[in-house]
């Protein structure tokens, strides 16, 4: 009987809900071995071309909220910038916090919780946005990032996906092979989400897990700018700064100010 409990105990916790797919599969080492490709090149890139379009100086104070294991805020901090790194995941951040430095620090903290420092940018990348099923949850990030803003002058930038090209040109099946795992992806717009299905096949036994981003449009963003009161003064489309257009841009890059 005692084996039994303990099966369905372990079964029921690689099941992650739809309220907190990301703190399970964000904590996961296969999130981290499928994603482990990312363009580094292109962050840095991107990175470079915000601070000056930002105009920000050296030793300003950036937040990196939601910051995974801290490839943004490594790179911002090189380039001699005050950076804290914000993320959900306690492993993400322990990874993190092997290259911490004077200037350079990493916390673990639920991006709706407030944030307890002032900074002169805050940096949300990467679709780190979006996660929550209840709009208040979405308002209540905005509002903390709004309160963490120094001054006026201070700047928020969100890094989002253009749900609109995305979903018109979604591949709804792939398959990746990595590390001697194979992983089974599906994607489906549903209820107001984009939902990725990603099904995990180890050597010995299958794992399910999926990502979730709420069809987040820039009318819809707006709506929630204005509610909080917060300013939207440039759309990008690209991590070149390019214009944004919504039937060809891949991302949705919006800098907000108070």
């Amino acid at each position: 009987m005692a084996k039994i409990v303990y099966f369905c105990l372990k079964k029921l916790l690689r099941m992650n809900t739809s309220k907190d797919w990301f703190a399970s599969w964000f904590d996961t080492s296969y999130y981290h071995i499928l994603y482990k490709y990312r363009d580094q090149k292109e962050a840095r890139l991107f990175m470079a071309n915000l601070v000056v379009f930002l105009g920000l100086k050296y030793h300003d104070k950036i937040l990196d909220l939601a910051c995974g294991k801290g490839r943004h805020s490594l790179f911002l901090n090189s380039l001699g910038f005050d950076v804290v790194g914000a993320d959900l995941s306690q492993n993400s951040i322990d990874h993190a916090n092997e290259f911490s430095n004077e200037t350079l620090r990493f916390v673990q903290r639920d991006m709706r919780h407030p944030l307890n420092l002032k900074y002169d940018a805050i940096f949300n990348l990467f679709t780190s946005f979006g996660y929550f099923e209840n709009d208040s949850e979405d308002l209540q990030v905005l509002e903390n990032i709004k309160n963490a803003l120094k001054s006026d002058d201070s700047v928020a930038v969100i890094d989002f996906l253009n749900v609109e090209k995305a979903v018109k040109n979604m591949t709804t099946e792939e398959r990746i092979l990595r590390n001697n795992l194979k992983f089974n992806i599906s994607r489906s717009f549903k209820n107001g989400f984009i939902i990725k299905k990603i099904e995990v096949v180890t050597p010995t036994e299958t794992l399910n897990y999926f990502e979730r981003i709420k069809y987040l449009d820039l009318k819809k963003i707006q709506s929630y700018l204005d509610a909080k009161g917060l300013k939207l003064t440039h759309t990008f489309g690209d991590y070149d700064l390019q214009e944004f257009d919504v039937e060809n841009s891949n991302r949705l890059i919006l800098i907000i100010t108070k």
